[in-house]
């Protein structure tokens, strides 16, 4: 049984009640900034740390390093369910809280996660205040669109997670996140947060979309069996794949799509070029792209130049995991049922993004 699904029957209604609550737990995080002001007032958000990309670029394994250092804070399992007054949640929910073991998560590719284990969780918070963006059949990269009362409700939310962390510690925590979406609005980020680092992640483009196309199949198979696996993604915004599948639309690419099945391997190449291009085109200097088949070659340089980008102070502790990063196993592509102008432009890109990548 995978870890996202071990929930009992009163844990999955549970569940259900906190997906069906979110405009009321917006509210209620009001009431949680006035209870905890005084320990909020305390922590600034200083250089945060965004790692995104597509599905299926190493990003899980990005941000549990990170996380294994005691600099950094973020979201984990333990936020669950009640994400966006997470905490009254932690408040409530500590004197109740258990310790699980390891358990695969549901994606088969045999990384193991527990209650404490870092997540994405952050896409909650943007689905509460951005419903325009998700759109039934794709999500809409949120382009110069602003808001000032988000920007105030999503730096609040982000002390609040440096502030549960902080009680355990006293070292002085960055807030980061591993979203996959963040790569429809890395400018955005860029306009709420101006000193981020946002990590970007790659792979050879054919690799990453066999891998891509196997999850989507994979999450079909899952969501047909448990509804509940389907609603706990939807509702934590993970749109990637199986019954959610929700593409981000860079540059109107699904439109003009000469691929429109994602039951095969080319629509997962035509994304890949879509959202790499689009990122490729425009991002700043503080977008860093990492270049996964060159941190599995020399994971040790690799390492260090991200810990140097990301500016990490427990240096060698980071360095010394490089052990936990190793190949995926490649597998044969066949490409006959791609056009050579797709496959043109996917060489090209990964070339270009090759070149920009830190390592």
């Amino acid at each position: 049984m995978a870890f996202e699904n071990r929930y009992s029957k009163m844990d999955r209604a549970l569940h259900q009640i906190a997906f069906n609550s979110y405009p009321f737990q917006v509210a209620v995080s009001t009431l949680e900034d006035r209870w905890f002001a005084k320990r909020l007032s305390a922590i600034d958000i200083k250089k945060p740390v965004f790692i995104t990309a597509l599905p299926r670029a190493g990003t899980t394994l990005l941000l549990e390093m990170c996380v294994a250092l005691d600099e950094f804070a973020s979201h984990s399992y333990r936020n669950m369910p009640f994400i966006l007054t997470p905490m009254f949640w932690n408040y409530f929910s500590e004197k109740f809280q258990q310790e699980a073991s390891p358990q695969a998560r549901a994606h088969n590719d045999g990384m193991l996660v527990d209650v404490d284990s870092p997540e994405a969780f952050e896409e909650v918070v943007w689905k509460s205040y951005w419903e325009q963006q998700y759109k039934e059949d794709r999500i809409i990269p949120w382009g110069k669109a602003d808001d000032s009362e988000f920007n105030t409700f999503l730096r609040n939310h982000m002390c609040k997670i440096i502030a549960i962390h902080a009680r355990e510690s006293e070292t002085t925590h960055r807030y980061i996140s591993k979203n996959n979406l963040n790569i429809a609005r890395v400018n955005l980020l860029h306009r709420l947060f101006p000193d981020a680092i946002i990590i970007v992640p790659f792979r050879q483009p054919l690799q990453h979309a066999a891998s891509l196309l196997r999850q989507h199949l994979n999450f079909i198979e899952v969501h047909s069996h448990d509804k509940f696996a389907r609603d706990y993604m939807a509702a934590i915004g993970h749109y990637d794949f199986g019954e959610n599948l929700r593409p981000i639309d860079f540059d109107d690419w699904l439109e003009s799509a000469q691929y429109a099945d994602p039951l095969a391997l080319p629509f997962w190449v035509e994304y890949w070029t879509a959202a790499y291009g689009h990122l490729l085109e425009s991002a700043n200097d503080r977008v860093h792209f990492i270049s996964y088949e060159a941190l599995c070659e020399n994971p040790e340089q690799g390492l260090k130049c991200l810990a140097d980008i990301i500016d990490i102070k427990e240096h060698a502790a980071f360095l010394n995991q490089a052990s936990r990063i190793s190949a995926s196993k490649p597998y044969p592509i066949d490409t006959d049922d791609m056009s050579s102008s797709l496959l043109y432009k996917m060489d090209v890109l990964y070339a270009d993004l090759e070149k920009a990548s830190i390592n």
